[in-house]
């Protein structure tokens, strides 16, 4: 596709989305209150409902699990940041179900309270986390369990789960710990979409699969098999993930100054490169749309997961990429929902709290970083402007107040702030 079409399509995209995001708006307006009636259908693609990833884990260890209570702390803070939509990852640990308790209890405190989730079904290759070698042409046994588990939770809570995702990042051929074939996650689709045909799962339930946008046939045509074909077919939508910010190490023309920037003072170098990180998910987001529809499928696409983290020691910090501060997390969450919600996408940015767990062994890695708030409970950059609105006020997170971070200084935050490099310039990790 040219980059000619590519805008042209994209102007497409966004009227086609403004017309459907008002239709949405008035169908569920039309509604009655009880929150049984509001199905994914209604919620996706629509910019009264802001979605985003979750994990409550507090501590280094996924073992120590949430409490319900600090799981209702957290969503009463997404709440007041206008959260209506959670995505979770498994059903294999206690965290998913108990986000589902945590929101039950707080619609009973509170008729007006409203969240909905996207349950996620782990699912993984034979031989995966185990030590021996993963063998990608089989699942794992564990899979059926999970899937049980799915749906056993989206029929207990019909009234918050309106999707169940089988899968993250597990098609995705860099997932070398565990990934599947195409035709895995397209065997647990089809079974939950008979479940729902014989009344076993309610019928306005949606089911899709949450991967890599190569994964949906976006990137090289390796990806572009018989089974990806009939599991675009199968879903109920595409839930697709897209990264500029690891793609600055992987792929990093597009981050890059431009010569006709490096004169140009650090701030606005930096703003010009978060336009074209936002341009270069919404290429890798066209890219899936134009497979889709060489493929005679017209689908909904959306976005399971993008982020930006704030913290790096490796290939995004100041000697890799210099992608990583609070500065670029701000203008990347804004780009990214200014566009998705212009042209009717839902964007489960990644992710809403900090979670240590993920790079345990190295407290600076960025994937401990992705979330708008931190572990304490301060607000990242982006929601500065929301703490000074005083949303958060009586809100806690572990015993904290909702304050911001750099004790709101943006000088402080500005003087943190990294220069994209140079094409040539030589950069330690890369």
């Amino acid at each position: 596709m040219t980059w000619t079409s590519k805008i042209l399509l994209t102007g497409i995209m966004v009227a086609i989305g403004l017309s459907c995001g008002q239709q949405q708006k008035n169908e569920v307006q039309k509604r009655t209150n009880n929150n049984n009636n509001v199905t994914a259908k209604d919620i996706l693609g629509n910019p009264d409902f802001p979605a985003i990833s979750y994990g409550g884990y507090r501590q280094n260890s996924r073992d120590i699990q949430p409490t319900v209570d600090e799981l209702k702390e957290d969503m009463k803070i997404l709440s007041a940041i206008g959260i209506k939509i959670l995505r979770t990852y498994n059903v294999q640990l206690p965290h998913a179900s108990n986000v589902l308790k945590a929101i039950q209890e707080l619609k009973k405190e509170d008729a007006n309270f409203e969240m909905y989730v996207m349950l996620g079904a782990w699912i993984d290759c034979k031989n995966a986390w185990t030590g021996e070698t993963p063998d990608h042409e089989v699942e794992s046994e564990q899979n059926e369990g999970e899937i049980a588990r799915a749906v056993a939770l989206a029929n207990q809570y019909p009234d918050i789960v309106k999707i169940i995702a089988v899968g993250n990042e597990a098609m995705v051929k860099w997932a070398a710990s565990y990934y599947v074939q195409p035709g895995v996650i397209l065997k647990w689709v089809d079974h939950l979409q008979s479940l729902k045909q014989s009344g076993k799962l309610p019928k306005d339930l949606w089911i899709t699969s949450s991967d890599d946008f190569a994964s949906w046939g976006g990137a090289d045509s390796t990806y572009h098999t018989k089974d990806l074909e009939k599991l675009i077919k199968a879903v109920d939508y595409i839930s697709m993930h897209t990264y500029p910010y690891h793609n600055s190490h992987y792929n990093p023309e597009f981050w890059w100054v431009p010569e006709e920037e490096k004169q140009l003072p650090v701030i606005e170098k930096v703003d010009a490169a978060m336009v074209r990180a936002k341009d270069f998910a919404r290429s890798q987001y066209m890219a899936v749309s134009a497979y889709v529809e060489s493929l005679g499928v017209s689908k909904p696409i959306h976005i399971g997961e993008t982020g930006w983290a704030t913290v790096s020691d490796g290939f995004y910090g100041p000697e890799g990429s210099k992608a990583t501060d609070e500065y670029k997390q701000g203008l990347y969450y804004q780009h990214m929902r200014d566009w998705t919600n212009a042209s009717g996408i839902s964007c489960f940015y990644f992710e809403a709290f900090n979670e240590r767990w993920k790079d345990a062994g190295n407290p600076n890695g960025s994937e401990n970083y992705f979330g708008l708030f931190t572990i304490e409970g301060q607000a990242k950059y982006p929601l500065w402007k929301l703490v000074d609105d005083g949303v958060f006020e009586g809100l806690t997170r572990n015993g904290n107040t909702i304050s911001k971070t750099y004790n709101g200084n943006k000088e402080a935050l500005l003087a943190e702030v990294l220069e994209p490099p140079a094409g040539n310039e030589p950069l330690t990790n890369h």
